[in-house]
């Protein structure tokens, strides 16, 4: 799957039934060494040209428990 693809997409906690956001201003944490995905920053609040984030949600790769047509489902109950 495309990045483009992903963008579109909205991102959800199986956990807590909380909406989260969509990943189309977030940004990727990749490790250097391996080029390998860590993580998502997902950002919270505002995200125009003039406003600055309030803060930003984390999700670990391995949390991304299925990618869907219009979502995609995380588990924060589990890190790895």
């Amino acid at each position: 799957m495309r990045w483009s693809e992903m963008a579109n997409k909205e991102c959800v906690d199986l956990t807590s039934g909380e909406r989260l956001g969509s990943f189309s201003h977030a940004d990727l944490v990749i490790d250097p060494n391996s080029g390998q995905i860590e993580s998502i920053l997902i950002p919270m609040g505002g995200t125009s040209v003039f406003k600055k984030r309030s803060h930003e949600v984390r999700v670990a790769w391995g949390m991304i428990r299925k990618v869907g047509p219009e979502m995609v489902i995380i588990d924060s109950g589990r890190r790895s």
